[in-house]
């Protein structure tokens, strides 16, 4: 009987034994696109410049990525329907950076400064939000009921 050479034996052990182990990743925990919910909004009368709109939504996102640490980086996207351009804003992290967790709350945003865009005293216009996660997926979009504007 002839005995294996020892060098052989061990990579032979080590090649069975680690060779078909591979790192795990959660790659998500839920889906991975995010949706909102419009909760409440108020008031729907404002006074341009003076009065503060007040929007209420919840969010729900499967891994976890909205928000950014980056103030740069905007991923609130607010439209006025009298315009044809969005405004962007900023939203800070809604779960610690790096982590892979199912996320849900809610979000108020303070919209300030509505203002007449023609020459009467009343407009009346609705507001698009949507919201994007880290990985640049946009949620579903909501629509706010009617918002009056006054002088």
């Amino acid at each position: 009987m002839r005995i294996m050479n020892p060098t052989i034996l061990i990579s032979c052990f080590i090649i069975f034994t680690f060779g078909g182990c591979t790192k795990i990743t959660q790659t998500s925990v839920g889906d991975p696109i995010p949706v909102i919910r419009l909760v409440k909004i108020e008031p729907l009368s404002v006074k341009q410049f003076k009065d503060s709109l007040k929007i209420t939504f919840s969010y729900e996102d499967g891994d976890g990525d909205l928000g950014n640490i980056n103030a740069d980086i905007n991923s609130l996207e607010i439209k006025d329907n009298r315009l044809s351009k969005p405004d962007m804003y900023y939203i800070a992290p809604l779960s610690p950076n790096g982590s892979v967790v199912h996320i849900k709350g809610e979000l108020l945003f303070k919209l300030r400064n509505l203002f007449l865009l023609g020459t009467s005293n009343t407009e009346k216009t609705t507001l698009e939000l949507r919201i994007q996660d880290r990985a640049g997926h946009w949620s579903n979009k909501i629509i706010t009921p009617e918002i009056t504007i006054t002088k």
